[in-house]
């Protein structure tokens, strides 16, 4: 904005409006608005509450005031390209730091950022003279012949961290969908027990595999990295023996044996489907542009087991079988136990370790699970 353009508004603004403007305060309410398009298609508005207020506009010396106009409306545009709000204020002193001019008391100006840009310069400044007098500069950047500069690395980057700030300060409650894949073991086995009551699991066949939602509540303040993490999920346990043996249930007691005709067994596994409630406490620690860095979770969890079953694979006679026997094999109804997350950025590992034994007490292997993988959403 040139400032003999602006000048050369206002005074033909003042010449033709003063009389009007003191006639329309008649039967106009006690406020008075006067808008003004100028060349360069920028937008003034002036808004008085009488005539006498716009006989007095003259005495601010419009010329000085103008030419320091654009260096403040400069600086505050600058200032709003770096903020990460929307929406900046700064005031100015022009009487204070030119005495002796007449020009204003106070300057405030506010600055908005693009409603249809990501970044870059304002597209909206309010310029408040003193308390008397308000003026609006509108400038419609889509009608806008003059080129605009590329936004900076700086720009962009300033952007995707206020876009990144205002979604963390804005959702304190979120759900996600919780899909996890590991692997399951035996642990606290006893030394002492027989060879049916000691299984050896093959590793990678004892999968485990976990889905659920979870919803997390932020505790604290709304830039708090703390989350009270609760949910529904439901974790199927597979336990495949290794080696030729089989599970069997026979006289109230669960136990591992050889296979003893010949057969040879391709996958022999009891596996168990379960209603799991977590509760955990969940740290998300950000760096400097609120990108998620380092996760720390810890907490317990109670289920309920919804069904058990064995599954034998085998070759006989050119053809393959598969026998599938669902019961209890007095395993404990009830899991409980504790567990954790730790996550670095998009990698997130799990595990899960049992309190309690996986057979009733006395009727099967004394041995607790623990499982422990990947967490590939829901992080």
């Amino acid at each position: 904005m040139k400032p003999t353009i602006f000048s050369a508004a206002l005074l033909a603004l003042f010449a033709a409006a003063a009389t009007g403007a003191q006639a329309r305060m008649l039967a106009a309410p006690p406020t008075d608005t006067i808008v003004v398009r100028l060349p360069n298609k920028a937008t003034m508005t002036l808004v008085v509450r009488d005539a006498q207020q716009l006989r007095q506009l003259p005495q601010y010396h419009l010329d000085s005031l103008v030419a320091r106009l654009g260096t403040y409306i400069k600086r505050a545009d600058e200032a709003a390209k770096g903020a990460k709000t929307d929406r900046v204020t700064m005031e100015f002193f022009p009487n204070q730091d030119a005495p002796g001019q007449n020009l204003p008391e106070q300057i405030r100006i506010t600055t908005h950022k693009s409603a249809n840009r990501a970044y870059g310069p304002s597209n909206k400044v309010e310029v408040l003279l003193e308390k008397k007098f308000g003026m609006v500069v509108n400038i419609d950047r889509k009608n806008n012949d003059q080129p605009r500069a590329a936004a900076s690395r700086a720009d962009r980057q300033a952007h995707r961290d206020s876009l990144r700030l205002a979604h963390i300060e804005n959702k304190s409650f979120s759900s996600d969908f919780v899909f996890d894949l590991g692997l399951n073991a035996l642990t606290n086995k006893s030394n002492s027990a027989p060879a049916s009551q000691r299984p050896e699991l093959r590793t990678l066949g004892s999968r485990y595999v976990n889905l659920g939602i979870s919803y997390k509540q932020r505790l604290g303040g709304k830039r708090s990295p703390l989350y009270l993490a609760a949910g529904p999920e439901f974790a199927f346990n597979n336990y495949m023996l290794e080696g030729n043996n089989k599970w069997i249930n026979q006289n109230g007691l669960t136990s591992v044996v050889p296979e003893t005709n010949g057969r040879q067994y391709q996958k022999t596994k009891l596996a168990t489907s379960t209603f799991t409630i977590p509760l955990m406490l969940e740290l998300k620690l950000r760096d400097d542009h609120h990108r998620r860095t380092l996760t720390l979770g810890a907490g317990g969890f109670v289920g309920y087991r919804l069904a058990s079953w064995t599954k034998l694979k085998y070759f006989e006679e050119g053809s393959m079988y598969k026998d599938k026997d669902h019961g209890s094999f007095n395993l404990n109804d009830w899991q409980y136990g504790l567990q954790g997350v730790i996550g670095f950025k998009s990698l997130t590992f799990f595990a899960k370790y049992n309190l309690n034994d996986l057979f009733k007490e006395n009727q099967g292997p004394q041995a607790q699970t623990l499982s422990f993988g990947l967490r590939l959403s829901g992080k």
